[in-house]
Parts: structure tokens; C-alpha cells; sequence
């Protein structure tokens, strides 16, 4: 949750400070602020409440200047978003400013014995008490830095800092605690971020901190110590992503910019792992064979559009590579008493790879002594290094907070991932691993003939049915988790109620909710093992008078007849169906909030990284 920059140099770093934000406003927009420390060696400070544009407006009226300055645009969880809660949070004496990113579990008790000191608080936010905290032990400890350390080791939870103070001028303190926090190199200049994209337009020599790690930021230096003093050698490496690959590339959102992107992103996720002369070894770098050829049990672990991978993963996992297979709300993980040991593969899915509740069901997992695998789209991410092993997808930039290409990005590495230990452990045979990679090597073509074949029919569908205000999807099989995601999706950024079940679930419980206020959207592609079950229970909904739109294969004639608007998709071999059926599910939510004008880019109460439990 919530992004974080900080700028020192030679230039304003205000406006420095507001383009990184901009770039970062899909971490959080309730709010939004910058403290810089300006030419008397004084804070000043500027908050909004709000989209980062209400921040914008204040500065144009009221500049900041300054060559020293932090910023953080929130997404609420200690008090609700108002002037008073937004950061950056400042000290009793308005000399230390801070921003912060997660949660300070011990806060309350912090916060007493703080006011018992004599501090007086302003805000609900858990963050202010760093600056209270920082500020106490600069009674006793001169420097900034010896009491920025005293005071990390003071907190519990989840936490990434910037602050500065202007007793110090000349230098940003930063701190990293399961948190993401990036570092930035230039000549003269440095920076800081919650992400790469923030500060991309000024440089490409970036470090990816590490939890426990502090760092002290001049003009000219950057040095990084752990919470004792010590100091580390940071690597920086130069990153290969231009400004240009997160802007929207002359769609009106990012959201149908990164679903129209998908035929590349199979392209690239595919890439050369799938051809091979001899043995098909897709991954042996990433997973050795040996750890496959030990485990006899998959537990995955994952929250929200990544979980509704992990269901499909089991299907595929079963299906290709005769594994049993179990699926764990990643939250729900560590407080049961797990069944993994050294015999089970813990995969752990998550986009950020800095999702929190995954973070701790594979920590949980570690602990019982299972392999850990993490499946991301980040390179440095806490998942990717903490993980045994860990397999990266080829999704590139996702701005838009409702996951759509790097959904399909997971699939296409769990099919690859599950034929591969398939062939690990001979369980599955060569013609097969041969024709399910023939159909994912079609995909991208095909992907790309779908959109502008049927784009306007699913706009034309999507604006009947955001007129209601519940929702009903159902699919059946290795589709039923494409329903459970097209449901999400359309609540997540329309607003729209929406909750997805199997089709033979109906009958027990929710077709007691279908009248003719609550329509149904099937999944009922030809090629399903259960096409005719499902048609079925689309007559089942017909009978109690809902609208029904229907999911249908080209070139179908038997299910358009049954319902009253249909979603066409190619007619391909279940086995790859998910790839293509979520598709017209993303670009229904999609245009469904665009007629509501609901911002698909930015939905309420959500941001992209989820970093708190």
C-alpha cells in the first residue's frame, strides 16, 4: 500500500518529488503530500486529500522549494483519509518529517508512553509516532541517524520509512522492513521509491533495499547499513524498462491498454522456454528436477486474481502432471496447522511479490520444512528472493490496480510449470506435453485477431448489464475459477455486485437469489466435458426469469438460442479455454465501469500492492 519518493539535488524537489508520485498514484489516492526542506533550512509542507491532481492544484498555488523533499500518496489503514492523517507525519518541534508505507503494530503502545513524555499527537495514523519517537531520542543521541536506529528497533510490523529533518538539511533517512523500498543513483542527485517507475525519467542505476536495511541519502552518496550501524555494500544495477512502458500508449486507461497487451505477454512469457529437441527442461534452472522427482504434494498459497491462478493451477497440476494438489487462501494459510513438510512443494503466487499474507504463508511454510516456490512479476521483489526457488513472469508493467495481463501471465507459466513437472515425473507423455504446447504457442495469434473482431459487441453487452446491481457467474471445471475472476473483476472496479459459483452449485443455494434484477453470466464453451451440463443450468436460470448472457465458443448454434446476449470466444480445446475465456470477463468489467464512470484505473478502497495483513 501507498507509494513513497524522496529527491535530493541540485533541482526542485518538489516537482521531482510529484512526477514520482504521479507514476506511484496506484499504490494508494486518498491522499497525498510533500514535505521539502526549503531555503532558511525549514520544513514546508503541502497535503491533499484525495487523487494526486488536488496535490498538483495546491502547489501551483502555494509552491514548495527546496533541493531536499519526500513525498507519499496513502491508502488509509490507521484513521481515515483527511488533512490531519495525511503524511508526511512531523515531530512536536515541525523539524522531522516522515512518510511511511505499512503498519506499526505496537504503535498504540508506543504512542502512550510517548504522550506520557509529554509529545502531543495530531493525527490517527500510526506513522506519526516515528516522528514522536525519532524526535525523543535526539534528546539524549545528537545525530539523526543514531536515533533513526534506536527507533526502527523500537518498531513492530511492516514498514517503509523516508524522512528528513531539518536540523540535517543535507541528507534523506530511509529505512526497509517487508516493505518495498528502492534507491536511485544519479550524478549529483539521488532518489528513493516504493517503485522503479517513480524515478525512471531521472535514472536507471536503482537498488532494490533489503528487509533490515537503513540508507542514508546526500547529493552525492548513498550508503546502506543494517539496523546495528553496520554498513553494506549496496549493487546497484541499471534497469531496462523507459518511461514510456508505463504510460498509457493512447488508450483511455491503463486497464484496456495492459488487457490489449496480453497477446504479447503470452509471447513473452512462452518466449524459448517451450522449444526443445530432446528433453523438455522449461525450468530446470528455476526448480531443479531433483526437488520435483522428491516432493509428492503441491499446497498453493495466494490472495485475490492470484488465487483464482492457484485454482486453475490445481486443475492443470492434476490434469498434466497427475499431482495431487491443494489450494490455500494465503491468509488463511498460516493460521491453520498446515500439513507441508519436505515431501510438499509450497507454490506461492503473488503479482507484487511483496503481497503480505503470501510473504507469511511462505515463511510458515519454510518453517514446516517445505520447499518454497514463488511465481511473480517482479525481479528483486521480497518473494523473489526468499522463495527456495522462484519463477518470473513476463507481464512487464501493470499499472492499472485490477490485475488482467498478469493474471494470464501466471497461467501460461503454470501450464508451462505443470508440464514440466509432468515430465519430471513421467507421468505425463511426450505427444501430450507436444500438443498442449502447440495450443499455448497459438494463443498470442489468436488473442490478437479477438480484439478488434469482437470489441464493440462486448462494450454493447457491457452497457445493458451495468444497468443492474447484482450479478451472477458461473462456470463449471477448470472454467469455474474464470468465473470466480470475472466476477471479481467486475465488482472490484465497477461496483457492481458479483459473486461467482460452479453451475451445478446453483441448484443448492444461490438460484435462490435469480429474478429478473439479477442476471447470469455463463461460461458455456463447446469444448468443456460439461458443455451440455451447463446449458442446463443456464435453462434453470431462463425458468426463474434472468437475463442470461452467455460465454459461447464461435460458430456455436446450440447455446445462442438459450440465452438473451452472448460473449464470443475461439473454439479451442478446454485445456487452454481459461487463457481465452477471461478475456471478454476483463473487457466486460472494463467497459461495464466506463459506462458507470467508475475510474477502472484507480477503484475505491483498493491499491495494487497489498504489503499489510
Amino acid at each position: 500500500m501507498c507509494g513513497i519518493v524522496g529527491y535530493i539535488g541540485s533541482k526542485n524537489s518538489a516537482d521531482v518529488v510529484l512526477h514520482g508520485l504521479k507514476k506511484l498514484e496506484y499504490r494508494g489516492y486518498d491522499s497525498a503530500g510533500i514535505a521539502v526542506v526549503n531555503e532558511l533550512g525549514e520544513l514546508d509542507i503541502r497535503h491533499a486529500v484525495g487523487k494526486i491532481i488536488f496535490l498538483e492544484d495546491n502547489l501551483r498555488d502555494i509552491p514548495l522549494r527546496g533541493f531536499v523533499g519526500i513525498g507519499h500518496t496513502r491508502w488509509a489503514t490507521h484513521g481515515e483519509p483527511c488533512l490531519k492523517n495525511a503524511h508526511p507525519q512531523v515531530d512536536c518541534t515541525f523539524s522531522i518529517a516522515v512518510v511511511h508505507n505499512g503498519i506499526i503494530e505496537n504503535y498504540l503502545e508506543l504512542k502512550d508512553k510517548l504522550i506520557s513524555k509529554g509529545h502531543v499527537f495530531k493525527s490517527d495514523t500510526d506513522t506519526e509516532v516515528i516522528a514522536h519517537l525519532i524526535e525523543d531520542y535526539q534528546k539524549t543521541n545528537n545525530d539523526t541517524f543514531s536515533s533513526f536506529l534506536k527507533a526502527l528497533n523500537d518498531l513492530r510490523g511492516v514498514f517503509a520509512i523516508a524522512l528528513v529533518n531539518a536540523k540535517e538539511p543535507n541528507k534523506i533517512f530511509a529505512a526497509r522492513q517487508f516493505a518495498p523500498l528502492i534507491l536511485g543513483r544519479g550524478q549529483g542527485e539521488n532518489f528513493l521509491a516504493s517503485d522503479i517507475p517513480a524515478i525512471l525519467k531521472y535514472t536507471k542505476e536503482v537498488y532494490i533495499m533489503n528487509d533490515g536495511e537503513v540508507a542514508v541519502l546526500s547529493k552525492d552518496d548513498i550508503s546502506v547499513f543494517d539496523m546495528t550501524g553496520n554498513k553494506i555494500k549496496p549493487n546497484f544495477f541499471n534497469v531496462n524498462w523507459n518511461e514510456e512502458d508505463a504510460e498509457k500508449g493512447g488508450f483511455d486507461h491503463f486497464m484496456l491498454k495492459e488487457i490489449s497487451e496480453q497477446p504479447l505477454v503470452v509471447q513473452e512469457t512462452i518466449g524459448q522456454r517451450v522449444f526443445f529437441e530432446n528433453e523438455f527442461e522449461p525450468y530446470k534452472n528455476e526448480l531443479p528436477k531433483d526437488v520435483i522427482r522428491s516432493i509428492s504434494r503441491i499446497c498453493f498459497v495466494a490472495c485475490g486474481t492470484s488465487y483464482h491462478a492457484a485454482l486453475i493451477g490445481k486443475f492443470l497440476m492434476e490434469y498434466l502432471a497427475d499431482m495431487p494438489c491443494e489450494v490455500d487462501y494465503s491468509s488463511e494459510f498460516r493460521y491453520r496447522n498446515a500439513a507441508v513438510n519436505n515431501n510438499v512443494l509450497t507454490i506461492a503466487i503473488s503479482q507484487s511479490g511483496e503481497t503480505a499474507d503470501t510473504l507469511a504463508a511462505m515463511r510458515e511454510a519454510k518453517k514446516r520444512g517445505s520447499y518454497v516456490l514463488a511465481i511473480t512479476n517482479r525481479l528483486g521483489s521480497t518473494a523473489n528472493r526468499e522463495a527456495d526457488f522462484s519463477i518470473l513472469t513476463r507481464a512487464g508493467l501493470e499499472i492499472g490496480v485490477a490485475a488482467t495481463k498478469t493474471f494470464t501471465s501466471q497461467l501460461v507459466s503454470l501450464y508451462i510449470l505443470a508440464l514440466y513437472i509432468g515430465t519430471c515425473k513421467k507421468s505425463i507423455s511426450k505427444s501430450v506435453v507436444e500438443e498442449t504446447l502447440e495450443y499455448l504457442l497459438d494463443v498470442p495469434k489468436q488473442l490478437k485477431e479477438y480484439f478488434p473482431k469482437y470489441l464493440s459487441d462486448i462494450e454493447k453487452s457491457a452497457k445493458i448489464y451495468s444497468g443492474y446491481k447484482n450479478m451472477i457467474f458461473m462456470g463449471r471445471g477448470i472454467n469455474y475459477p474464470v468465473a470466480l475472476e470475472g466476477a471479481l473483476k467486475l465488482k472490484e472496479i465497477s461496483y457492481i455486485h458479483a459473486e461467482g459459483y460452479p453451475a451445478g452449485e446453483m441448484k443448492h443455494g444461490p438460484i435462490a437469489l435469480l429474478d429478473p434484477t439479477t442476471p447470469v453470466l455463463a461460461i458455456a464453451t463447446k469444448s468443456s466435458i460439461t458443455y451440455e451440463k451447463v446449458l442446463s443450468n443456464i435453462e434453470e436460470a431462463k425458468s426463474r426469469r434472468s437475463r442470461v448472457v452467455a460465454l459461447i465458443s464461435e460458430g456455436d448454434k446450440e447455446a445462442i438460442n438459450l440465452v438473451n446476449d452472448v460473449l464470443y470466444v475461439p473454439d479451442v480445446p478446454e485445456i487452454v479455454s481459461p487463457i481465452y475465456n477471461v478475456v471478454p470477463l476483463q473487457l466486460f468489467a472494463y467497459y461495464a465501469a466506463v459506462w458507470l464512470s467508475r475510474d477502472p484505473d484507480k477503484p475505491r478502497n483498493l491499491a495494487k500492492s497489498v504489503t499489510v495483513e
